[in-house]
C-alpha cells in the first residue's frame, strides 16, 4: 500500500482550487496545510502537493517523460463518475480523450480523463473495473 505521494507544482494557488474542487468529492480531506503546500488524505495515504523552488520551475512537467504519467483515482459507481464528470466540465476542467469518454482505456474500462493545472492526466475509475487482488 502507498503511504503517500508529493507532487511539486507550479502554481500552488491554482493547484489547490483544482485539487480542493476534485478529491473532497472522491472521499478525500484536507489533511495537511502550510505556506508553500498542502495535502490531502483518505484513509491510510495522502497526497501532498507543494509549490516547485523557482530555480526548478523552468522546467516544465509533462508525462510523456521519464516520471510520472498519471494517477488513477477510484471514483466510485458508475452514475458517481457521470456526476463528477458535469461538475469539473461546469468548472472549465479540461477533459481530455472526451470523443471516446467513458470508454478511452478500454470497452470494459470506465473512466474519466482530466488533467490538473500542470497537465498531469487524472485518470477517476468506476469502481466496478477494480478487481480484488
Amino acid at each position: 500500500m502507498v503511504d503517500h505521494i508529493e507532487i511539486y507544482v507550479s502554481h500552488l494557488i491554482k493547484s489547490r482550487e483544482f485539487y480542493d474542487l476534485l478529491l473532497p468529492k472522491l472521499g478525500y480531506r484536507l489533511y495537511q496545510e502550510w505556506s508553500v503546500g498542502f495535502s490531502y488524505r483518505k484513509d491510510e495515504h495522502y497526497v501532498v502537493f507543494v509549490q516547485v523552488a523557482e530555480k526548478y520551475a523552468s522546467i516544465p512537467y509533462h508525462r510523456c517523460h521519464v516520471g510520472l504519467n498519471h494517477l488513477a483515482f477510484n471514483g466510485g459507481s458508475r452514475r458517481y463518475v457521470e456526476r463528477l464528470k458535469k461538475i469539473l466540465q461546469e468548472h472549465d476542467v479540461p477533459l481530455l480523450y472526451e470523443e471516446r469518454y467513458p470508454f478511452a482505456g478500454g470497452e470494459n474500462h470506465f473512466a474519466l480523463y482530466i488533467e490538473d493545472p500542470d497537465r498531469i492526466k487524472i485518470e477517476v475509475i468506476a469502481n466496478e473495473n477494480i478487481r480484488n487482488l
